[in-house]
């Protein structure tokens, strides 16, 4: 996750205007961070290693002074943590700042290499500033060789762009998930990812939608569609407090998470993606094939959420890696006397990385030899200083208490790690590699998708929201989502839920249906569909409620079901972190139309620190 600063006007401010916006930027977190500015016409680029404060110090060692400039604040996915590798990125006349992936990076890197230029960074950004210093070489203006430039990426971007071929614009370029705001002010014009960067100085905002591009300029903000034909739109005034502006015009910190996980799964993947070898590369990780020869067995611990993700993480790496595994509630696991060793791999899983129980599952990992490799969201937390090896899942700050991008991250996190084991051990082939990566980029986009049933789900929401108790079914790798989906309805509506492996229904839990039970089901494409299918007719037979999640295209499921909510097909396991995000939209209406808070639900916090 990064964030984009721009101050383009009359007076020299743009430092002092670019260090205040990437401060209140600073709850994204930091590995890097920097600016460029114009001095008398041409481009300065000061840029630093860890939090703001020390490009702060640079700064004051090396000022800059100028009124056009762009800034950057970098959580790390691109290439490791460095000075080199900090935005913002030049190539001859220009300069970017990114906010993204470019899903074909590796692609174009080799054809840029091959053309003669040099690639100073492990980034992908650096591609996009040589591409359009490229065009401008061409010939092409600058509006125009950034619309050329981003005409040759694939993915998720926003970009804010300098040349010293055009000293007076600000040039920018958004598609997919990665937000921009674009402010005017008197004689002044900003650009910001989110909108408490700019709110000091300006409550007129323009927001850039898929496909378009902006040029920022003393004068104003000129909006283009994706052929540069001039778009009319008025800006609007916000009228934000603090919190609101925190919470990025969401009515909850819960919403605003949920609708943050495309972004989130794209950090998470990062470059971390091969697609040409079909391989992945998990940023220093030992995973070579003797590290892996000597793993038997591994151990998966957690609590709450978290353990619903290990569950997920089981099913994908002893299928995809052909390694036996064992799921453990983190504060048992210490109790049973587990038997590990040096064979046994531990994989502790927390979003916090303070968790209590899953740091003395980890520390009674290693006191038997055990390697320890964490799945953790923040950054130098105890359960990272202390693993061996840690898997960051680059979810950014999570502030409602009940888990949403944390927990999908986790599953794209161990489904990138049974991958990788399954290739290091020869059980996946690389055109299965290539097949399993080229899945996981797709997976933001759709998850954008799946993002746009929110309005079909707050009906149904409405529609059951009156209910007394919930049940929850699913078959496979959804049977912890559907864990997952009854845990987060329970947490924030405080509705009894409960979920079952499907199969199981007919012994015990199919006595609780009636006309007044609403029953989720999973019924997504997959190899037991019709197994599913069979228990939600025997849920039929007995008056019960059935909302149904389903793959696209299955009409046929509608004749079986009172609602059906309808999800893409991305295989057996990434569908799992698309059927999950419908079930939370389901938790939050629910929620909400009861009026209980979101964020807060009453008796739970956020990290769990005591046993």
């Amino acid at each position: 996750m990064c964030g984009i600063v721009g101050y383009i006007g009359r007076e020299p401010r743009a430092t002092e205007i670019l260090i205040d916006g990437l401060r209140r930027l600073e709850y994204r977190g930091y590995d890097s961070s920097g600016i460029a500015i114009f001095e008398n016409r041409s481009l300065s680029i000061r840029r630093a290693v860890g939090k703001l404060s020390n490009l702060e110090a640079v700064l004051r060692d090396r000022p800059l002074a100028g009124r056009v400039g762009i800034g950057h604040t970098r959580w790390a996915t691109h290439g490791k943590p460095s000075e080199r590798n900090a935005h913002p990125h030049q190539a001859g006349r220009v300069v970017v700042v990114h906010n993204g992936i470019m899903e074909n990076y590796r692609v174009l890197r080799d054809e840029l290499e091959a053309d003669g230029h040099v690639i100073a960074s492990d980034t992908d950004t650096e591609l996009i500033a040589h591409l359009i210093d490229d065009r401008l070489s061409a010939g092409s203006d600058l509006v125009r060789a950034v619309r050329e430039a981003c005409g040759r990426v694939v993915g998720s971007y926003a970009f804010g762009v300098l040349s010293e071929s055009d000293p007076d614009h600000i040039v920018v370029a958004k598609h997919g998930g990665s937000p921009i705001v674009l402010g005017l002010g008197e004689k002044q014009s900003f650009l910001a990812s989110d909108i408490p960067a700019i709110l000091p100085y300006t409550r007129q905002m323009l927001f850039l939608e898929d496909g378009e591009f902006a040029v920022l300029s003393e004068d104003g903000v000129q909006v283009l569609d994706g052929a540069g034909r001039p778009i009319d739109r008025e800006p609007r005034a916000i009228a934000w407090d603090p919190v609101s502006a925190e919470k990025g015009g969401y009515d909850r910190f819960m919403q605003k998470e949920i609708y943050e996980q495309p972004r989130a799964i794209t950090d998470t993947i990062g470059t971390r993606v091969l697609e040409i070898e079909g391989d992945l590369d998990l940023n220093g990780i030992d995973l070579s094939p003797e590290r892996i020869a000597g793993i038997r067995r591994i151990a998966l611990v957690a609590c709450g959420t978290a353990w619903h993700s290990c569950l997920v993480g089981k099913y994908m790496i002893e299928q995809l890696a052909g390694i036996p595994c064992d799921v453990d509630l983190a504060s048992e696991f210490r109790y049973r006397g587990p038997i590990l060793g040096e064979d046994t791999l531990v994989i502790p899983v927390s979003q916090s990385g303070e968790t209590a129980d899953t740091l003395a599952a980890l520390r009674e990992g290693k006191a038997q030899g055990s390697r320890v490799l964490a799945v953790c969201n923040v950054r130098d937390a105890t359960i990272a200083r202390e693993s061996h090896d840690v898997l960051y899942t680059h979810a950014g700050p999570e502030i409602g208490v009940a888990s949403t991008k944390a927990f999908t991250t986790q599953v794209v996190a161990l489904y990138m790690l049974a991958v990788k084991l399954g290739l290091v051990r020869g059980k996946l082939t690389r055109e299965q590699g290539r097949q399993r990566v080229r899945d996981l980029m797709r997976l933001p986009r759709l998850v954008e998708q799946v993002l746009q049933l929110d309005a079909e789900v707050e009906q149904v929401a409405r529609k059951y929201m009156h209910a007394q108790d919930f049940l929850y079914l699913g078959r496979g790798a959804m049977v912890p989502i559907a864990f997952e989906g009854a845990l987060k309805l329970k947490e924030i509506s405080y509705i009894h839920a409960e979920a079952y492996a499907a199969g199981e229904m007919k012994h015990g839990p199919i006595a609780l249906i009636d006309e007044k039970m609403p029953v989720v089901v999973i019924a997504n494409r997959s190899p037991i569909y019709d197994k599913v299918v069979s228990n939600l007719e025997q849920v039929r037979a007995r008056d019960g409620m059935v909302i149904a999640i389903a793959s696209e295209g299955d009409d046929s499921i509608a004749e079986k079901a009172d609602d059906v909510l309808y999800v893409p097909d991305l295989g057996e396991y990434l569908t799992t972190v698309l059927v999950t995000v419908p079930l939370q939209l389901l938790a939050y209406h629910v929620a909400m139309l009861k009026g209980t808070d979101v964020d807060q639900p009453r008796n739970l916090a956020k990290s769990v620190t005591v046993e």
